[in-house]
């Protein structure tokens, strides 16, 4: 996949997931929104001719940006997109985590898209 086709990935599974919550489906939801962060790292990571092809490449990847960005919220949101990566496959967080949560991995892949830009050109 090329940078693009991650990012447009990233904004649907954010779109999704949204609708999947809002449907009541917090497993589906949970899925999508991990999906919509872990594209936008990947679309990061891509640019800059890292690996992305695993779960542990995609936590590195996090961390160089927080260093490159200087931005330590930039890891703290992923931790929080970890979450619903996790709640997928064990249905573990409890509603107000969700709720808690939601926003701020919502926050970190827009925030990592806008860094990005859609168009190849880095902020």
């Amino acid at each position: 996949m090329l940078v693009e086709d991650h990012v447009q990935t990233a904004k649907d599974f954010l779109d999704a997931a949204e609708r999947e919550f809002d449907a009541g489906d917090e497993l589906q939801g949970s899925e999508k929104l991990w999906g919509a962060a872990s594209h936008a790292v990947m679309a990061a990571a891509i640019r800059r001719g890292w690996n992305a092809g695993s779960h542990r490449a995609l936590k590195e990847a996090v961390g160089k940006l927080a260093v490159e960005y200087n931005d330590q919220s930039i890891l703290d949101r992923f931790i929080a997109a970890e979450k619903f990566h996790i709640n997928f496959y064990h249905g573990v967080m409890e509603q107000f985590e969700i709720d808690v949560d939601r926003p701020v991995v919502r926050q970190f892949v827009e925030r990592l898209l806008d860094l990005e830009n859609v168009n190849g050109q880095r902020s």
